[in-house]
């Protein structure tokens, strides 16, 4: 917990200064907080910590739509510098993605998509993944999008890496040859 816990403890709140985590159980997530001496109503109020369950992120409106997502991450990115925050740690964890709903079949071009956004930031943004729950080709679609991947706990830059334009044509030949886009 100590790494949950330290960009709170910096007074002028960098270099980590925002967390976002989209995820079904932000309570819990808080009491973590919590539980390591974090004032987390205090955090939420001077905008250092935001926690938006998948409702209020991914699932907004009971589906994925992946443009406003993308609309919605670079909203995320422009507040914590709005607040004059020097950096914003975005952590999503992406088991939304297995919910039966309208649009998760989109998320390797969402995370395809993400490119385009990210590089025009200077924040960390992760996305967790239980690789245990879900599909090797999902997985090994999405490791494709990443251009930086934390494998065994470090971030190193990824050899499987497909640049954006080329990922998403891939996309669209498999779609116009009746596979799945996953």
């Amino acid at each position: 917990m100590a790494t949950y816990k330290w960009p709170f403890s910096c007074p002028e709140g960098a270099p980590w200064s925002r967390s976002s985590r989209s995820a079904s159980l932000a309570p819990e997530h808080l009491q973590r907080l919590a539980a390591v001496d974090i004032d987390t109503a205090q955090v939420q109020r001077t905008g250092q910590l935001e926690v938006r369950g998948w409702q209020d992120a991914y699932l907004r409106g009971g589906h994925f739509d992946q443009r406003a997502m993308l609309a919605l991450i670079e909203e995320v990115l422009k507040t914590g510098h709005a607040l004059g925050f020097p950096l914003t740690r975005l952590v999503a964890n992406m088991e939304w993605a297995l919910e039966d709903r309208p649009g998760v079949t989109d998320i390797v071009e969402y995370e395809t998509r993400l490119n385009y956004v990210l590089p025009n930031y200077d924040d960390a943004v992760v996305c967790t993944y239980d690789l245990a729950r879900f599909d090797a080709a999902v997985v090994m679609d999405i490791l494709r999008t990443h251009p930086m991947a934390i494998v065994g706990g470090l971030l190193q830059s990824n050899p499987f890496f497909v640049p954006p334009d080329q990922f998403l044509e891939e996309l669209r030949r498999r779609v116009a040859e009746g596979q799945a886009a996953v």
